[in-house]
């Protein structure tokens, strides 16, 4: 053999081993593409799952926010009486805060001596109905005594 076949035939078993090389990394880009084949072919079923699952959720979501809807409506009205019973409160308020106002600028006027004659009769008035009510209270108490001791 010369120098020719020698050359040709190491440029041959190079072949032969880069084909087995290449082979073998086709035979394993196969069966990668098998599994992608596998899981491809179950996307369709899983994509209508879910799709399924998502047209439930958005009929409860809908359902569960017109049933929410439906009670709002009904607290509604109870909302506004709340708020006209605030409004209510709040004018009653200013006008005993201007009641107020107004008699303490008389009472800043008003004469002192008179102040005291018509606290004085105040308190004298307070005193007589507590007196009253104490006896009036005692008198039903010893009416009560009268009645267990027969």
């Amino acid at each position: 053999m010369d120098l020719t076949g020698i050359g040709v035939l190491l440029i041959g078993i190079a072949i032969l081993i880069l084909a087995i090389f290449f082979a073998r990394i086709l035979n394993n880009i196969a069966s990668i593409l098998g599994g992608v084949d596998k899981t491809v072919e179950q996307l369709p079923k899983q994509l209508d799952n879910m799709f399924d699952e998502t047209g439930k959720l958005l009929s409860n979501s809908n359902n569960t926010l017109s049933d929410v809807n439906e009670k709002l409506g009904t607290l509604t009205p109870l909302f506004h009486v709340v708020g006209d019973v605030g409004e209510s409160t709040r004018r009653l308020s200013s006008k005993l805060v201007d009641v107020s106002k107004s008699t303490k600028s008389k009472l800043d006027t008003a004469d002192p001596t008179e102040q005291k004659t018509k606290l004085g009769g105040l308190y004298g008035s307070t005193a007589l109905g507590f007196y009253l009510f104490r006896k009036r209270k005692e008198s039903k108490q010893n009416d009560g005594w009268k009645k267990y001791q027969s």
